[in-house]
């Protein structure tokens, strides 16, 4: 926790922008830049300024924003419910899609419907998450297409509404996901088919649901699990970012891309922090779920 937090705060921070320039204007005097520099703490000590940035994260005091004076804290509050309500169902979904997908692939592999399944998630994975969200706007969101769903927007009030301004960004976030998580999840199940015990089991007659889902299945939630956990605050911040950004949505995402167009620290600061340590409870959550998922992992 401590090297992922101290390695955002020496690139966000301490090489970060210096604004004192900003403030100040053309041919500042010495002393004014001395000044403000004094205002904006960088006349501090590196560790000083680091043991702040530690206490702010603890804390979740993160300061205001450069952009309009708001809390950050307050900031990360409202738009974090969002982010997660627009990414969950793609993510959900996605995977569930991909282990699908990759049990089937597995099971038929070397056959017909593996290669096309396969075939469809490189063709997947070639296509830029970009140009999934143009596609899909001009298709499902325009009149050039069938105009069902609106082009920008969150105006969210019940069930109704939320299915109206989500399904187009789950479509995107599930076709972007869909190739690499299929690919992944099928390399994994057909290692686990090819195993002595999956052999001895067809051999004495056990179903194919029984082999794939009480067996394969069990057996490759280690790695299945793993992929998940390491995903989730990519999903939560890369995907959102894009998906925020094109559909307008304010949600964290849409605030990290503002705060990078306009170099706002505060906001940066937090969000590269929060993240690498949602990076790490991510994977002592995971693993932890090793010893339930694989009762040999525990044992001393």
């Amino acid at each position: 926790m401590l090297g992922v937090t101290f390695i955002s705060f020496l690139l966000m921070v301490y090489f970060g922008p210096d604004k004192t320039y900003e403030l100040l204007g053309k041919n500042p005097t010495e002393e004014q830049i001395r000044e403000v520099r004094h205002e904006l703490g960088y006349d501090r000590p590196f560790l000083v300024r680091y043991g702040d940035y530690l206490r702010e994260l603890v804390t979740f005091d993160l300061g205001l924003s450069d952009s309009n004076g708001e809390p950050v804290a307050a900031i990360l509050a409202r738009t974090l419910p969002v982010s997660l309500a627009l990414v969950l169902p793609g993510f959900v979904i996605g995977n569930l899609l991909g282990l699908a997908l990759g049990l089937l692939a597995a099971w038929y592999r070397g056959k017909w419907l593996d290669k096309l399944v396969m075939s469809a998630s490189v063709v997947g994975m070639s296509i830029s998450f970009i140009v999934i969200i143009i596609g899909l706007q001009i298709l499902l969101c325009t009149p050039y297409g069938l105009n069902l769903f609106p082009v920008r927007g969150w105006q969210v009030d019940g069930p109704g509404s939320y299915l109206y301004y989500v399904t187009v960004p789950t479509l995107a976030l599930v076709l972007v996901t869909l190739g690499y998580n299929t690919r992944f999840y099928r390399a994994v199940m057909a290692e686990e088919i090819e195993r002595d015990h999956i052999r001895t089991l067809r051999a004495y007659g056990a179903s194919p649901a029984e082999q794939l889902f009480k067996h394969v299945l069990k057996n490759s939630l280690v790695p299945v699990l793993t992929r998940i956990m390491f995903s989730i605050p990519f999903v939560v911040i890369s995907g959102s970012l894009l998906l925020e950004s094109y559909f307008g949505i304010p949600g964290i995402g849409l605030v990290t891309f503002n705060a990078i167009t306009s170099g706002d620290q505060p906001i940066l600061k937090a969000v590269v922090g929060l993240t690498g340590i949602l990076f790490v409870v991510a994977l002592m959550i995971n693993d932890m779920l090793y010893s339930l998922v694989d009762p040999r992992i525990a044992r001393p």
